[in-house]
């Protein structure tokens, strides 16, 4: 009976351990949050092609899912909400969408910067007064950004992105928005 009572002890002991490093590992990346995610994005798009400069921009949303702290994976779409009449000619995106990967800067602090790359296929169109030209593109995509902690389950986020660079277009964007954890 004593050695099956140590055992118990024992079990109770290690799962009680496992417990507790799970909340050091938790608190300890507060930042990294974990699982999966949902959130929404506004950016504000830059068009460039030859001499043209479009500000255009775009509201999106994004669902996705951290494997690790350190690594996720995320999925985002979008349409354009702002055109811009640049030489007569209003340019604006009527939708995009891709897929990316993350790799997060886990930390202490509420503050998670990452690091994002992936492919986006974007659906542009160009309007003048006598014809409109519309092109679907793709293009590896990356960037940077900063996702910061605001509630347990609510983080803002800071980013810009490189969506594509081919054929003397190019096109960036600087996005902010919301994340909710699940």
């Amino acid at each position: 009976m004593n050695t099956s009572r140590s055992l118990v002890l024992g079990l109770a002991a290690l799962a009680g351990g496992i417990a507790s490093t799970q909340v050091v590992a938790d608190d300890m990346y507060k930042s990294g949050v974990g699982g999966l995610y949902g959130g929404l994005n506004y950016t504000f798009f830059n068009l460039e092609e030859g001499s043209a400069d479009a500000d255009v921009g775009a509201i999106s949303g994004k669902v996705g899912a951290l494997a690790t702290p350190y690594f996720g994976v995320e999925a985002r779409a979008g349409f354009g909400v702002d055109d811009d009449r640049v030489g007569g000619i209003d340019y604006s995106v009527d939708n995009f969408f891709g897929g990316y990967a993350t790799l997060n800067l886990a930390n202490e602090s509420p503050a998670t910067p990452y690091v994002i790359f992936g492919f986006s296929r974007l659906e542009l169109e160009a309007e003048g007064p006598f014809a409109t030209r519309s092109d679907d593109e793709s293009d590896f995509s990356y960037g940077v950004g900063v996702n910061i902690e605001m509630a347990p389950q609510i983080s803002g986020n800071l980013e810009y992105m490189r969506y594509y660079d081919k054929d003397d277009v190019t096109i960036d964007g600087i996005g902010v928005g919301a994340t909710f954890h699940f």
